[in-house]
């Protein structure tokens, strides 16, 4: 399956309600389920982002559902990018012309 690295951020009231961060998360980690993805890694991050997870998803229509619904809570805002894994990388440079 298709990895992504969702880049997140602490909207204000996330913060305001930071101790409702861990039910978030299982939230997160229940959506994903349902939407037939993994939720493979999660860290809380010091920096430009607050937290960074990596997910698994069947394609991007997916991921983006993923994406969208947690945002849709008001606690977040995401980036997300579509991660290579170092062998579909190798694929990919050794195609190029």
């Amino acid at each position: 399956m298709p990895t992504y690295i969702h880049l997140t951020s602490f909207t204000g009231d996330g913060v305001q309600n930071i101790t409702e961060s861990p039910d978030r998360l299982d939230n997160a980690k229940e959506l994903a389920t349902s939407l037939n993805g993994e939720f493979e890694e999660f860290f809380l991050t010091m920096g430009q982002y607050d937290i960074v997870a990596i997910t698994e998803f069947p394609d991007d229509e997916t991921a983006a559902k993923f994406s969208l619904g947690v945002a849709s809570e008001g606690a977040v805002t995401t980036e997300t990018l579509k991660a290579f894994p170092e062998d579909e990388y190798r694929d990919v440079i050794a195609g190029l012309p």
